[in-house]
């Protein structure tokens, strides 16, 4: 039975062979994001919704540490083969991070997961439990304006919505930035960079059309936080 906040089955599937070249995914989000995190060499990384492994092969390739988890097994089977010096583990994000001790971790990676959630408030609080004294944290959500943009409404509206992805619909709830920030400082962390990410230039040469889609409107926001201490 699937667990929990995941990418189950014929979703999970296409979703893990799309993110190898999805403009969204493969252009414009994980370079964002791995710019965001910076040096990790050495570095102890728990990859918090870690799919298909893109970004867990990238940071160990990088000389990182990482613990990633996730809660489809459909995507986890292919992060074992992307990442298989990774430590990787099935795991309902709504559920506490009870596999991990406190100070655990130099760095999070949470990449568009977080409105997926439900209780997202937990999870915040038990990333910053698990991260070590200053250690940082590079998150990433759906851009407000982009989800104002296609299901329309107001802009304040956070209802949950489902948005058509191949053989089925991701499911997640809306939110303004006042509420993706203001969640984030309220569990304890502190803003270091905001980003709204382009794609890269490489995007150009093998979708132009895409390219000039993704850097007219905004798709994504990203942060890179550090925990108070």
């Amino acid at each position: 039975m699937p667990t929990g906040t995941g990418y189950h089955d014929e979703l999970g599937e296409f979703f893990a062979q799309n993110a190898d070249t999805s403009p969204y995914n493969a252009y414009t989000d994980r370079p964002a994001m791995l710019a965001l995190a910076g040096d990790v060499a050495g570095s102890d990384i728990l990859d918090v919704g870690c799919g298909a492994g893109h970004y867990a092969a990238e940071l160990l390739a990088r000389g990182a540490r990482v613990t990633g988890i996730d809660a489809s097994a459909t995507v986890l089977r292919h992060a074992h083969s992307r990442a298989a010096q990774a430590q990787l583990r099935l795991h309902d994000l709504e559920q506490p991070l009870d596999f991990a001790a406190d100070a655990s971790f130099d760095g999070i990676v949470c990449a568009l997961v977080i409105h997926h959630l439900t209780n997202r408030r937990q999870l915040l609080a038990e990333m910053r439990r698990v991260l070590r004294p200053a250690g940082w944290l590079v998150i990433s959500t759906t851009h407000p304006t982009a989800d104002w943009r296609y299901f329309g409404g107001s802009y304040y509206d956070e209802s949950w919505v489902d948005l058509p992805h191949g053989p089925g619909a991701l499911h997640f709830q809306r939110a303004t930035l006042e509420t993706f920030l203001g969640e984030l400082l309220d569990a304890g962390f502190i803003l270091e960079k905001l980003v709204e990410p382009r794609p890269c230039l490489e995007l150009r040469e093998v979708n132009e059309d895409a390219y000039a889609r993704l850097t007219e409107r905004p798709s994504f926001l990203a942060a890179r936080m550090r925990s108070r201490d």
